[in-house]
C-alpha cells in the first residue's frame, strides 16, 4: 500500500506516482497437519468449484494418509459432493467447520483477557 503522506521542501507540493487498481488476485490453498504443511497450491485468480475440485483431485488427495481428517470452512466451492467423494475415497474423513463470525470474535476476546 502507498503511504497517505510524504515529505518534501516547505511550500512545495509532493508529487509521487502511486499504483491504482489493476490488482491481481492470488489464491493460496494448503493443508495444515501435525507433520507440517502439505499440498500447497497457488492460483492466479479467485478459486471456484472447478478449481477446488482440481486441487483436491490432483494435489490434496495424493498427499492424504488414511485416517486423516480434512476440515473445510463453508465456502460454496468446498460443499461440492464430488470433493467429499474424492476425500473419502482416499480413506480420509471430511468435515465442515460452521463457525460464525460472532463466535470467532468472542473466542478471540476471551483468549486475550
Amino acid at each position: 500500500m502507498a503511504p497517505p503522506y510524504g515529505r518534501c521542501q516547505r511550500g512545495e507540493r509532493l508529487r509521487v506516482g502511486v499504483p491504482n487498481g489493476h490488482w491481481k488476485i492470488t489464491t493460496f490453498v494448503a493443508g495444515l497437519t501435525p507433520r507440517g504443511t502439505i499440498a500447497p497450491w497457488v492460483l492466479d485468480r479467485p478459486i471456484n468449484r472447478d478449481a477446488f475440485e482440481t486441487y483436491v483431485d490432483k494435489v490434496l488427495v495424493p498427499e492424504l494418509k488414511p485416517g486423516e481428517i480434512v476440515v473445510m470452512d463453508n465456502l460454496s466451492s468446498h460443499k461440492a459432493p464430488r470433493v467429499r467423494e474424492m476425500i473419502r475415497a482416499a480413506c480420509a474423513a471430511c468435515s465442515t467447520c460452521h463457525l460464525k463470525v460472532r463466535t470467532l470474535t468472542q473466542s478471540r476476546t476471551l483468549s486475550q483477557s
